[in-house]
């Protein structure tokens, strides 16, 4: 009988991170950032170039290729009050983001909003942007007060969305860099190889990455593959409850394609994710597949605690990637997409990866629960090392390698 949930004392994941250690800006060179190496309970430290040094040949590497989008919009009423607006997720006339972003019809997103009691449901704003030479007014409707739907619309059936919010919008830098983005986060806060826009944060663990690591992970046989999962702004949302599996876990929409299931499925070495976004993607991939073999329905849904429930057994990873091709194969689909809001915290049993490259992240987090599920207490220890080497932390800081304990 398998049951893995157990109590969690959120205090025990928290350390104490000094201001001047997060690194408000990033290193002018990406792949000069440090690297801390983690395997069995020792440490050493590098630089981000060195990578290469520590993947064997056959060591599949999984990355997310998300793209992030300017996602801050701002608005001035007639009186002259900012309205800031920052989008979350899609609602209409889809909610599938790649789909919403090449529309150029009037879409509709949940939002943020700042200042928001000056601005009134129906009231429409307005602002002029200039796309490839073309003048476009943008209105800004707000439909639904209470869930923060706003109704975006622009007087051009040429522009998609994608178009409008690369042109107006700001980079959504994470509030604790408490500034405001510059010309230079446009190529900074993007990972060298993001391609898909929908993301509304970085997956930070990929900004390390250039085309010369790259160029020497390949030459040592080191395979890749490509997964997206659109960040979501949750993924900053602190835990304010003492039981941890009541915190509200935030909605993640994954896409993967057929051939990175198959790669997935053959693959014989280890398998190492970068960044926490990859193995929610990884791991929730997974999970689907065993809801798939136990007959619990097709939709790619991922509840945050179904990887909790008690089972007399689990299948292995190539069992449930082939439920999903075939799932793929009866549908007729060469890509699928998901929503996932999978909660991985002390005593997860992880099923997709042998290993994490991913930043040194705030305290009492859901992503220091990860952490902890992936090395145990020896958390404490890689922290603690960090801070004593000068590390810098969170999204602009230094990396880790970490291999998980079993």
């Amino acid at each position: 009988m398998i049951e893995i949930v157990q109590k969690v004392n959120l205090q025990e994941y928290e350390y104490t991170l000094p201001e001047e250690r997060i690194a408000k800006y990033p290193l002018e060179k990406r792949d000069s950032s440090k690297l801390l190496h983690y395997q069995t309970g020792k440490i050493s430290h590098h630089h981000f170039f060195d990578l290469p040094d520590f993947l064997d040949k056959g060591t599949l590497l999984v990355y997310n290729d998300t793209k992030v989008i300017p996602a801050r919009l701002i608005f001035q009423r007639e009186t002259g009050a900012r309205i800031e607006i920052f989008l979350l997720n899609p609602v209409q006339p889809t909610t599938v983001i790649p789909e919403i972003m090449l529309s150029t019809q009037a879409v509709t997103w949940q939002t943020m909003i700042g200042n928001a009691k000056k601005w009134k449901s129906g009231e429409i704003l307005k602002g002029m942007i200039e796309i490839q030479g073309q003048k476009v007014v943008l209105e800004a409707k707000l439909v639904d007060k209470e869930n923060k739907w706003v109704e975006f619309d622009w007087n051009s059936e040429s522009v998609p969305f994608v178009d409008i919010v690369e042109s107006s919008g700001e980079v959504p830098l994470p509030p604790y860099l408490n500034r405001k983005a510059e010309e230079s986060d446009k190529d900074r806060y993007q990972t060298v190889y993001s391609e898909k826009e929908g993301a509304v944060a970085a997956p930070t663990a990929g900004l390390h990455f250039t085309e010369e690591v790259f160029k020497n992970l390949r030459k040592k046989g080191i395979q890749e593959a490509q997964v997206t999962l659109h960040v979501s702004a949750g993924t900053f949302q602190p835990i304010k409850v003492d039981d941890v599996t009541a915190h509200p876990m935030h909605s993640e929409q994954i896409h993967l394609q057929k051939s990175t299931i198959e790669k997935l499925l053959n693959q014989e070495g280890p398998i190492v994710a970068v960044g926490t976004t990859s193995v929610r993607t990884l791991e929730s991939l997974y999970w689907y597949g065993v809801q798939l073999l136990e007959n619990k329905g097709t939709a790619f849904q991922v509840a945050k605690l179904i990887p909790y429930d008690t089972r007399e057994s689990l299948p292995s990873k190539n069992e449930s990637l082939q439920a999903v091709l075939n799932q793929m194969e009866a549908e007729g689909k060469v890509e699928i997409m998901g929503e996932t809001e999978i909660f991985i915290f002390p005593g997860y049993q992880f099923q997709m990866i042998d290993g994490l490259i991913t930043n040194f992240h705030q305290p009492g987090t859901t992503l220091m629960l990860l952490i902890g599920s992936l090395i145990g207490d020896d958390w404490k220890k890689v922290y603690q090392e960090a801070l004593d080497n000068d590390y810098r932390f969170l999204s602009y800081g230094d990396s880790s390698l970490l291999w998980i304990n079993k």
